[in-house]
């Protein structure tokens, strides 16, 4: 059974640098097995309800603004898979949770940046999953568990967001210096998150250190993903921490293995 995995998206940039960890995401696209699909949760779709999507080919949305040109002509060819789709969102009513299908939304950054790195020819099947941030973490997570019957079935399951994303903390340019609070809250979700300890992590707003910095209320959405991932792989409780490193003072660069 393939893991199911939470990866940082960064900065849209790493669609077009070279380091340390687009390295990192290329190789680890070539040791994985080969998925038949890809179901990806990407902080950058919101919604109240889930969303599944259940689109043909999707469009490249290219959402951000003030980058280089060729970011704005980079596309991801990827198509969608209407059984799969279909499969989901009778995973999800079967366990009681409400779901919406979209068919018009494309990609975005949060999802191709990652799949980019992964898998450079757009030739797996994606199906993109909206997260929920107004929902408590163990419902989440529930989410996610209620998919964990796909990756049977060689299906990868990615969380696409950022552990620590707090945009109005970032100091672009700065890569010489961590700060010490961004690091403190990494120690603290990789102690809990390694022993699969929910009750604390489902608490993390008031038990982990520099909670609120970390993770501020416009940058939820990015933390959330991980629950999604970790309950994809609940019947196989085993976590992993495959790499971590920091770009710009405090924005978190991390993948966990879980399954």
């Amino acid at each position: 059974m393939i893991p199911s995995f939470f990866i940082a998206h960064g900065a849209p940039l790493l669609a077009i640098e070279k380091n340390d960890y687009t390295q990192f995401l290329q190789k680890l696209g070539k040791i994985l097995p080969r998925p038949k699909a890809i179901v990806l949760f990407t902080a950058h779709w919101t919604s109240g309800t889930q969303m599944v999507s259940n689109v043909d080919e999707y469009e490249t949305i290219h959402d951000f603004y003030g980058f280089p040109e060729e970011m704005y002509k980079i596309k991801y060819p990827a198509t969608g898979d209407a059984t799969l789709a279909n499969e989901i969102e009778a995973l999800l009513s079967r366990h009681g949770i409400p779901c919406d299908i979209d068919s018009k939304r494309g990609l975005d950054h949060g999802a191709w940046v990652v799949l980019s790195m992964l898998y450079p020819d757009g030739d797996i099947p994606v199906i993109s999953m909206s997260v929920a941030p107004n929902l408590s973490p163990s419902e989440q997570y529930k989410i996610g568990k209620s998919l964990a019957d796909i990756r049977a079935k060689d299906v990868l399951v990615i969380a696409s967001g950022g552990t620590v994303h707090n945009l109005r903390a970032v100091r672009f340019g700065e890569e010489n210096h961590i700060d010490e609070w961004a690091e403190e809250f990494e120690d603290w979700l990789e102690q809990h998150v390694k022993v699969w300890d929910l009750p604390s992590l489902f608490q993390y707003q008031s038990l982990a250190p520099h909670a609120q910095h970390a993770v501020p209320p416009h940058g939820v959405e990015h933390f959330i993903p991980l629950f999604y991932a970790m309950g994809a792989a609940d019947s196989n409780r085993n976590a992993k921490l495959l790499h971590r490193s920091y770009r710009y003072g405090n924005l978190s660069h991390s993948v966990w293995q879980f399954g």
